[in-house]
């Protein structure tokens, strides 16, 4: 058999699509929970107590100073020793999510910091509480800056999902090269992996676009349109806080 018949071979079977479908699994999964993560390190780091923005430093310290690959270990040998066992799968979104969440948070941190001080400080004049200025003025301007950023960040995620191959989880990368070991067919094997990551960073490369003309299009709502539609939000959380008084 040919290399292109061994190829399409390997595109078309089940085993190498369950494996790309881990591959997304992880990457999804993982991006999710780092994104929480990041977001309440970013808002740890934004606090008004020491303690807070010290454990937000000793956190961005520890995960962006170590490899990935040493953290993934980690969690997948160290865990059950005091008690915690977990499958491959769980220790790979647990060790790829704390990863994660230490970068988002900065792209989080960068995004909050990008709006003005100056509406912050209108919001508390209305009579607004921090957690209230953040979840309405803040956080949805924050949103539209670090879209493209975090969609590059998916795209990483989905490339460094491979790693997870040394802690057993059959995930792309290892169910190629275990077919490749079982016939030596290393060209096809690994050529048909690629062919399949290639596809899905595609199709998350054309996601990106489509959502950041989206964002660019609610962004270039007539300055006046937003403010009286900020207004009467902050108005309508004013006045409900005012009957529950």
């Amino acid at each position: 058999m040919d290399s292109p018949e061994f190829i399409l071979k390997y595109l078309a079977s089940a085993t190498f699509a369950k494996g790309a479908g881990m591959t997304l699994a992880i990457s999804v999964l993982s991006l999710a929970f780092g994104m929480l993560v990041g977001l309440v390190v970013a808002l740890l780091q934004e606090s008004r107590l020491a303690p807070l923005r010290g454990a937000a430093v000793g956190y961005l310290w520890l995960f962006r100073g170590t490899p990935v690959l040493f953290q993934l270990i980690f969690v997948f040998n160290v865990l059950p020793l005091v008690g915690l066992t977990f499958s491959g799968f769980t220790c790979a979104i647990i060790g790829l999510s704390l990863n994660e969440g230490a970068y988002m948070a900065e792209i989080m941190r960068s995004g909050i910091q990008a709006v003005g001080r100056g509406q912050r400080t209108a919001g508390r004049a209305l009579g607004l509480k921090d957690w209230q200025v953040m979840r309405w003025i803040v956080l949805p301007q924050a949103v539209r800056i670090i879209i493209p950023p975090v969609g590059n960040q998916f795209i990483g995620m989905l490339k460094l999902s491979a790693l997870v191959s040394v802690i057993a989880v059959e995930e792309l990368l290892l169910i190629a090269n275990q077919t490749a070991s079982a016939n030596f067919r290393y060209i096809e094997a690994l050529t048909a992996a690629g062919i399949y990551y290639l596809a899905m960073t595609t199709v998350l490369m054309l996601l990106q676009a489509q959502v950041e003309r989206w964002a660019k299009r609610r962004g270039r709502r007539p300055s006046v349109v937003k403010a009286v539609s900020l207004t009467q939000r902050l108005i309508g959380v004013t006045a409900g806080e005012a009957r529950t008084r």
